[in-house]
């Protein structure tokens, strides 16, 4: 048994899917103090920060798995959580039509072992249809999600190649994470 730190509901559908056993407990770290531009340097400074709260505050009685996502766009920007509705409509426009990177980092933490991984998913998209956008962002699916995108939802459709793990691009490179877990109980 693991404890996933994170309450999202995509990461707890992953490890379900691997079969994975764990609790879910969120860590109180805040991504806002983050100031980095470069988005591989973002999701490790996130993930490695949410692996010390959870420490802090769960201890290491039980592995901790501690993970963070965002997307890069062509010119290097990037893309994270919208704020409000106005801005997931902003962002899901720039992705419409353009090739994305949505880069994942893990920290897997025991009393014996640390694993952490960083990898990208890069995806092209076709022009979004402006009413499915609009439609999805009233479903409000998009909270919660780096960039508003879901590649197992909304964004999947338009999809027009894809290279990486659709489990990166969903917030948890769980492929990778597999081997480590062997043993752990």
């Amino acid at each position: 048994m693991i404890c996933l730190c994170s309450s999202s509901p995509s990461r707890a559908l992953l490890l379900n899917k691997f079969g994975v056993e764990f609790t879910q407990k969120s860590t109180n770290y805040d991504e806002e103090q983050i100031t980095t531009t470069i988005a591989k340097d973002f999701v490790y400074i996130a993930s490695r920060g949410k692996l010390n709260s959870a420490i802090e505050e769960f201890g290491l009685d039980m592995p901790l798995l501690c993970a963070d996502t965002v997307i890069a766009t062509q010119d290097g920007s990037i893309l994270r959580k919208a704020k409000d509705v106005d801005d997931a409509r902003e962002i899901l426009t720039t992705q419409s039509g353009s090739t994305i990177s949505i880069i994942s980092s893990l920290h897997f933490k025991t009393k014996n072992l640390l694993f952490t991984d960083i990898s990208s998913t890069r995806y092209r998209f076709a022009d979004f249809d402006k009413d499915d956008l609009e439609d999805y962002l009233k479903s409000d699916l998009w909270r919660g999600k780096a960039g508003g995108c879901m590649v197992e939802g909304f964004c999947k459709k338009y999809i027009v190649s894809v290279d990486g793990f659709e489990s990166t691009a969903m917030g948890l490179q769980v492929e990778k994470l597999l081997p480590w877990l062997k043993g752990v109980s």
